[in-house]
């Protein structure tokens, strides 16, 4: 981590997962344990300013799971992800005065790569972008990114302003690099949005972690 800035992380799980029948898909078990759980242990060590959980409604239920704080969205009716960044810029600015950046991940994505935050630092300097997303098997993952706290002003009045709610769409606006990642043997960005999807990652795990 050396040489990369501080930075605030944050696990975006305030989302309704229809596709798996509702309720929190981050507090689904992966091999016995939560996808929460996989998730912080892999983004955690890469932010420095230490990481926080978006997510709506009663913050007890994720108590067992997480010890970090719990931001709900600061902008009403379920947006979507775009909420979920703004939610933790504005704790950013409101709680780590000297952190200039927040790193936000999706909470279904339990093979996340132990140098996200680095490549996204890196790829944002070398292009002279204010933002950095990942990428893998030439697919944009919008939601695993990397986003200055300085643009929460914008990012509000896009989404209350405007109605903005396409993640992609506000990420054009302000031009952004793009770090990339081979997606085999396992993509580092597979996200859980089904039980098939659950049980396809059930087989890429270790054989020690069943």
């Amino acid at each position: 981590m050396s040489g990369v800035p501080p930075t605030l992380g944050v696990i975006l799980a305030g989302g309704l997962s229809r596709r798996m029948g509702g309720g929190d898909k981050p507090l689904l078990r992966l091999g016995g344990r939560t996808l929460l759980e996989r998730v912080a242990e892999r983004l955690r060590p890469q932010c420095a300013a230490g990481l926080i959980l978006n997510a709506n409604g009663d913050p007890a239920r994720f108590a067992e799971f997480f010890d970090g704080p719990v931001v709900p969205d600061s902008v009403p009716e379920t947006p979507g992800p775009l909420a979920g960044v703004l939610a933790a810029l504005e704790h950013a600015a409101s709680h780590h005065p000297g952190i200039a950046f927040v790193a936000s991940v999706a909470g279904d994505t339990p093979f996340l790569p132990p140098d996200l935050v680095a490549r996204l630092h890196a790829e944002r300097a070398a292009a002279g972008t204010r933002l950095a997303i990942a990428a893998s098997g030439g697919r944009a993952h919008y939601v695993d990114g990397l986003w200055p706290v300085e643009l929460r002003n914008d990012l509000r009045a896009a989404l209350v302003g405007e109605g903005l709610r396409r993640v992609g769409q506000w990420i054009a606006r302000q031009g952004a690099a793009e770090a990339a990642w081979p997606d085999r043997p396992v993509d580092p960005f597979l996200n859980l949005n089904t039980p098939q999807d659950v049980a396809l990652a059930e087989d890429l795990l270790p054989r020690d972690e069943r």
